[in-house]
């Protein structure tokens, strides 16, 4: 098959590459879309130590099954791999479990690919009105819903459901449209791009501001550096709860001292639980997450001046998806 292989920093090769084979309780899938997610971009650029080169990367992929009973059927693909036996998978926390997997960092091969092969269970059936192009972004979206849950949930009943989310690349677009689909609607996108927010406010009728002033009772971080976690724990009302997706940089820039002074709550939000993965895909299909018409499609065989454009910021949409 032909695969998008990530060789080294800035550099990726459309190249040959190994067919996959099922193992027990797997199928093969012919990838249709695969999106561009940050965490490929960090391995693009050398950040991501565990995801070293030369590897397969892309995890957020819909496409078609292939062979065995279900031949045919277009899925949506939780890349997310778990025991399915351990107390956090028991409980429903399957993206806390000890020995969670995810395509795209080893030992699994991820989906920027002809094929890919996949545990049955994490598949979502995707209904015929919804493309293969807007499945993708399930795995995307989900993360946004898990933060915004979890958040929306330890936000005390008497705060305003009022929300301030800094990004606007599409895990920062995904929470400001989960926060409407779960009732907040005065939502907030601080994003400094200027072409990026003409374009979220135009295409996605949301509101951007350069630069976040006055206090939210929640605050999602969905970049995750340290600036930006500077300015969560400055914007973030007494009481408040800040949600930090990110993981643009490890430390710095939280103002404990505040946080504490004032009970700020600080959720730290990973992937989605399958529930989660489940919810957002029906979501997306009953319409509550807008028009889904947010993305920019590309050859995959163009996947390296996709990279690039994205590393030079050419790209206005917040997600761009490769067609192998």
């Amino acid at each position: 098959m032909k695969a998008l292989v990530y060789t080294g920093v800035e550099t990726l090769a459309y190249q040959d590459a190994a067919d996959p084979a099922p193992a027990k309780g797997e199928v093969l899938i012919r990838v249709d879309s695969v999106g561009i997610c940050g965490s490929d971009m960090h391995a693009y650029l050398g950040h991501d130590a565990r995801r070293p080169a030369p590897l397969i990367l892309g995890h957020e992929a819909a496409g078609v099954i292939t062979g065995g009973p279900r031949d045919g059927e277009r899925v949506t693909i939780n890349p997310l791999v778990t025991c399915g036996i351990c107390p956090a998978c028991q409980s429903g926390r399957e993206n806390l479990c000890p020995s969670r997997q995810i395509i795209s960092m080893p030992p699994r091969e991820g989906a920027f690919a002809q094929w890919v092969t996949m545990p049955e269970r994490n598949l979502v059936t995707v209904p015929e009105h919804v493309s293969l192009g807007q499945a993708a972004l399930a795995e995307p979206i989900a993360v946004s819903w898990h933060a915004v849950r979890l958040g929306l949930a330890a936000l005390h009943p008497s705060d305003d459901r009022r929300a301030l989310v800094i990004g606007g690349g599409a895990i920062g677009l995904a929470a400001a449209l989960a926060l409407r689909a779960m009732g907040c609607d005065d939502v907030t996108v601080a994003e400094p791009n200027p072409t990026r927010r003409a374009y979220l406010e135009k295409q996605c009728g949301l509101t951007t501001v350069p630069t976040a002033e006055g206090g939210y009772p929640i605050v999602v971080d969905a970049v995750g550096f340290a600036a930006t976690r500077a300015i969560a724990s400055a914007r973030a009302t007494p009481g408040g709860v800040i949600v930090h997706i990110g993981l643009g940089e490890d430390t710095g820039g939280l103002d404990i001292r505040r946080m504490t002074l004032q009970e700020i709550t600080f959720i730290g939000t990973y992937t989605y639980t399958a529930q989660d993965f489940r919810d957002t895909a029906q979501a997306m299909f009953d319409g509550q997450l807008g028009a889904l018409d947010w993305v920019e499609e590309r050859s995959l065989s163009d996947g390296q001046g996709a990279f690039a454009d994205i590393r030079a910021g050419k790209v206005a949409a917040p997600k761009i998806v490769l067609k192998p």
